[in-house]
């Protein structure tokens, strides 16, 4: 039976996986574990690996799914829904830990003075110097470009480090 996308109804997660599972439809919720401060103390939680989405194993009753109370829409292609491969399920199961988390890999460290490199954007290729970690995922970086030392402020996901 193949799988489809299913995208939840703002704040009706736990609702539309109860409906789906009275109407039989087995799915498939992928999880991860964060941590994340919450009013100053420290909370665990386990959002959803693709916010607002969820997979559906359907057999011919697609509609059916689509219109379960809690379920905002499918991703359709050409006015049916878009199948998701088995192997990508698979491969996501695979990566579940024993708790039913997906484990995602640490994403590598940028240390104040370390040489990078920008991967992405208008700046990719360019070599600096990483000088300040500020909010919200970013890093500012010291370029040496037109003549100078110029500072610049790019997303943390941009840039790689060079050894």
């Amino acid at each position: 039976m193949p799988w489809i996308a299913a995208r939840l109804s703002p704040n009706r997660e736990a609702l539309a996986l109860d409906m789906l599972k009275r109407g039989g439809f087995p799915t498939y919720a992928p999880r991860i574990a964060e941590r994340r401060t919450l009013r100053g103390r420290r909370v665990a939680s386990t959002p959803l690996l693709f916010p607002s989405y969820v997979f559906v194993e359907i057999a011919l009753q697609w509609h059916a799914v689509r219109w379960t109370v809690g379920i905002a829409s499918l991703v359709m292609t050409n006015g049916t829904p878009a199948k998701v491969d088995d192997e990508i399920i698979a491969t996501l199961r695979q990566r579940e830990d024993k708790r039913g988390l997906i484990a995602l890999p640490e994403p590598p460290r940028i240390k104040l003075g370390d040489r990078v490199r920008v991967t992405r954007g208008p700046l990719a290729g360019l070599a600096g110097l990483c000088v300040e970690q500020t909010a919200h995922e970013r890093v500012a970086i010291l370029l040496h470009v037109l003549g100078g030392a110029r500072r610049v402020t790019v997303p943390a996901a941009s840039v790689e480090a060079v050894r």
